[in-house]
């Protein structure tokens, strides 16, 4: 904590895609990441690829961005063709990272590729190319489709049962691992959000943050509240530990979102 606000540590993309590995690595995140957090009154600071255990400390919660694909070896298959694309340094620290934080117990938040990392993490796999298994299209800027949400789910409590995200990714969740529970779903059936059943962690297919505050452009809600709910979230955790052995998740969810302005 940083005067009263979490800080939230967030991992970063790199030019390792665009350049095949070649010349200066470098890092970069989309400032609508770093402003959802700061909007919601966190403290957010760039995961540096370094450290990861000192990192895991400094940090009150963590949110996996966006980014290349999950390497299909996570999850014991072969790579199905040339459109799967990772980033293996990065793969290997986020792992790390992964592994550093959830010894910690504090509230992880993963979006897009972070929704499939952590889910890969805890066991589960992947849609390796959805449109070559599936035959869906769900990689576009420009693509916004509805989801479904299940009753009592932090989606729902926030946003309703019903409403627009955008479609962002080409890669989907196949096997939910077992410690999740599924909280959204496309028409398809994808899953589009999940929680933990017992830890305070949950994740989401979409890019909320490409749809939060002056990112929002009216053709979806403002997606701001899930961020001012996991800065509140980690709020909690931080400032009384003892929830980390004791805490009824489900009710803290409710009391955080029913108790504060959305």
């Amino acid at each position: 904590m940083i005067n009263g606000k979490p800080v939230i540590g967030l991992t970063a993309t790199t030019n390792y895609l665009p350049t095949n590995g070649e010349g200066p690595r470098m890092l970069a995140l989309r400032i609508c990441n770093t402003l959802a957090v700061a909007k919601g009154g966190g403290v957010p600071i760039l995961s540096g690829e370094q450290c990861p255990e000192d990192f895991a400390q400094i940090c009150d919660g963590l949110i996996f961005t966006g980014g290349p694909d999950v390497p299909p070896e996570f999850y014991d298959e072969k790579k199905l063709n040339e459109t799967v694309r990772c980033d293996p340094i990065r793969d290997v620290y986020d792992k790390r990272l992964f592994d550093a934080f959830l010894k910690t117990e504090k509230p992880i938040f993963g979006i897009c590729r972070g929704c499939q990392q952590l889910n890969v993490f805890f066991g589960g796999t992947l849609y390796q190319d959805i449109v070559e298994q599936c035959g869906w299209i769900h990689y576009s800027p420009h693509l916004f489709h509805y989801i479904t949400t299940t009753e009592d789910s932090i989606l729902c409590q926030l946003f309703g049962e019903r409403f627009k995200v955008n479609s962002f990714h080409h890669q989907a969740i196949k096997d939910l691992a077992s410690c999740f529970k599924a909280t959204a779903y496309s028409v398809e059936g994808i899953i589009e959000a999940y929680e933990h059943k017992s830890l305070p962690v949950f994740a989401t297919q979409f890019h909320p943050e490409m749809m939060a505050t002056e990112y929002c452009d009216g053709r979806t809600a403002d997606f701001q509240p899930i961020f001012n709910f996991f800065i509140r979230l980690t709020k909690e955790y931080a400032e009384r530990p003892q929830l980390r052995n004791s805490v009824d998740l489900a009710e803290l969810k409710k009391y955080l979102i029913n108790t504060h302005s959305v």
